[in-house]
Formats: structure tokens, C-alpha cells, sequence
């Protein structure tokens, strides 16, 4: 018993430290900026939109500016963390992405149309949404006429593979056509990933987020049998074609959600989940909330020294790929001792 205990204290030690994380990066990324903000202004904002109270220009700011870009991007960073992490153990492959069946493909041309048609902000966030989400029906779809004859993941992700392909084109033709003094430098702006534009009612996504995340964390321990393939998964008693779909909507729904609001954002998906797995194991029941954790934290970080880092906002995707790059290779060296 006393051996137990000890065994779990750096096990609760290390949750301790995983659920922090995001509320130590919450804080510090609140503190500082062009305008450094205290704890008690922060306080006393929330009092204020709360109570109704008299807000100044400082208050205002923080509250409506501030405050919602820091929760959009611990949102943007969980979701995309949390697909790659649910993919990764569904195809069985340590290098597939949130983007893998197209969903970011599809949304980015959906958010270059709406552009290059001058639709507002709420307009191209709405067009990237749907057809991110048409984008894997497409697949889905796809799949079904192929799977007519033989069906495996394998076929999934070569359907996959030409949607995105497809949608790839569609952007480009999209971007070939655009005003090169007004759409193309401002569909070539989104397509890097920015939230620079976030106001308190983007924070309404929250509420397609949170479903979809619960649900995958609910069926987390389904990814750990579907992860060991579907003859196994059937034989332990899986519906894997109902858990499959059920997984690759709510990933669809998180990585379109996320596309929509932030632009295309590389990287994200697919190291914070090894980084997780580097901490907590590859038990899915475990590396699902972990990567929710880090990757709110991670992305937070890196929106944070994307408005720090010059006078001008670097965007989202340049910082993501400069620290993704170096520990995806750090990963491809150390697989020689085993894959993460």
C-alpha cells in the first residue's frame, strides 16, 4: 500500500503541473502587451462587465479585446491539439494532422471566397466553417463509393488526400483571380493565421467547442482499442464504424471551428500531442485531456509572442512551424529508440 501511494504521488504531481499550465500561461499572457495589465485591473474589469458598473477605456480594452483573444486561442490551441491527438490513435500513424481528411484545406477556401466576394468578418468565418465541414463529407462520400469494393483506413486517407489536394487548387485559383492590391494580400494574411481581429462575440464558438471536445473526451478510451486495429477493436466488442465517424465529426467540427476563427495554423496538431505523450504515456484516457492542457497553453504562448515579438503582429503560422519544425525533427531522432 505504502509503495502504491508513493508510485502515485508523481503521477498526481504531474496533473497537478498539466492543469496549471494553462491558468500560469492564462496569467501571464493577460499581464503583459503594449499595456501592461495588473491582476486587480483584471478583477476589477470582470467586476465591472458583470455588475454593469462604468467601464474606462483600459477596462474596455481588456475586457472586449484582451481578454477574448486569450480565450479564443486556448480554444483554437485545444481544439487543433485535440484533433491531432484523436487522429493520430485512430489511423494509427505518429504524423498525421487535423487537416489530414481536408477539413483545413476546405476551410481555407472557403474563407478565400468569401474574402475575394468582400463578405464580412462573421460572413468568411461562416463560409470557412461549412465547407471545412463539406470538404470531409466529400470524403466521407468518397470513401463509400470506394469502400464498395474494399474498405480500410487506407482508402480513407488516399480520399483524403485528394480532397485536400482538390481544395489546395481551389485556393490557389482562388488567390490567382483576387485584386493583387486588396483580396490577395488579405486572403494571403488569413490563410497565415491571426487573431489579431478577435472581439468578445467570436467567443460564441465556445459553444460548438464544448460539445464536441466533451464528446471525444468521453469516448477516449474507445481511441486506446480503435488504435490497435479494427479486427481486434471488433473482436473486443467496438461498433468501430459508428466510433470512427462519431471521432472524425467532432474532430472535423473542432478543426473547421478553429479554421474559421484563426486562420490556417500549422504544426499545432501535430507536436503538441507527442509533447503530451512525452508526459503522461500513450494511454489515450490520459493523453486526450493532456493534450487539451498543453495545447491551450501552447497556443497561447505563441499568439502571445506573436503580438509581442515586433511593432507589427507576426502571424500565427510562422511562429508554429519555426518551434514545430525543430522538435518534429528531435522526435524523428529519438524514434530510433522507439516512436513516441
Amino acid at each position: 500500500m505504502k509503495e502504491t501511494a508513493e508510485r502515485a504521488r508523481p503521477g498526481r504531481s504531474r496533473d497537478l503541473l498539466l492543469v496549471l499550465l494553462p491558468i500560469l500561461v492564462f496569467l501571464l499572457s493577460i499581464s503583459i502587451g503594449r499595456y501592461p495589465v495588473s491582476i486587480d485591473s483584471l478583477l476589477d474589469a470582470a467586476v465591472a462587465q458583470i455588475t454593469g458598473a462604468q467601464m474606462d477605456t483600459a477596462q474596455l480594452a481588456l475586457i472586449r479585446v484582451r481578454l477574448p483573444r486569450i480565450l479564443l486561442a486556448m480554444i483554437v490551441g485545444a481544439s487543433l491539439s485535440l484533433s491531432g491527438a484523436v487522429y493520430q490513435g485512430l489511423f494509427k500513424n505518429p504524423v498525421v494532422s487535423p487537416d489530414l481528411l481536408g477539413a483545413s484545406n476546405g476551410a481555407s477556401f472557403g474563407a478565400a471566397m468569401a474574402i475575394l466576394l468582400g463578405a464580412g468578418s462573421a460572413a468568411v468565418q461562416l463560409s470557412a466553417f461549412l465547407t471545412g465541414i463539406a470538404a470531409v463529407a466529400l470524403v466521407a462520400v468518397m470513401n463509400r463509393i470506394v469502400s464498395r469494393r474494399s474498405s480500410s483506413i487506407v482508402n480513407l486517407i488516399l480520399c483524403g488526400m485528394l480532397v485536400s489536394s482538390l481544395f489546395n487548387a481551389f485556393v490557389s485559383f482562388t488567390k490567382f483571380v483576387a485584386d493583387t492590391d486588396t483580396k490577395l494580400p488579405a486572403i494571403t494574411f488569413w490563410l497565415m493565421g491571426s487573431l489579431s481581429s478577435t472581439m468578445l462575440d467570436d467567443l460564441a464558438v465556445f459553444w460548438l467547442f464544448l460539445p464536441a471536445c466533451v464528446i471525444l473526451l468521453l469516448v477516449r478510451w474507445k481511441v486506446n482499442i480503435l488504435s490497435l486495429g479494427d479486427e481486434e477493436a471488433r473482436m473486443l466488442g467496438v461498433n468501430v464504424r459508428f466510433y470512427r465517424w462519431l471521432i472524425i465529426g467532432c474532430a472535423t467540427l473542432l478543426t473547421s471551428l478553429s479554421v474559421s476563427v484563426s486562420g490556417n495554423i500549422g504544426w499545432v496538431g501535430l507536436v503538441v500531442p507527442h509533447f503530451a505523450r512525452m508526459i503522461v504515456g500513450s494511454n489515450y484516457g490520459k493523453l486526450l485531456p493532456a493534450s487539451v492542457l498543453v495545447g491551450s497553453a501552447f497556443m497561447l504562448l505563441v499568439d502571445t509572442v506573436a503580438r509581442m515579438l515586433l511593432t507589427v503582429e507576426v502571424p500565427l503560422s510562422i511562429i508554429t512551424a519555426i518551434i514545430g519544425a525543430p522538435f518534429f525533427f528531435f522526435l524523428l531522432v529519438r524514434s530510433k529508440r522507439g516512436f513516441v
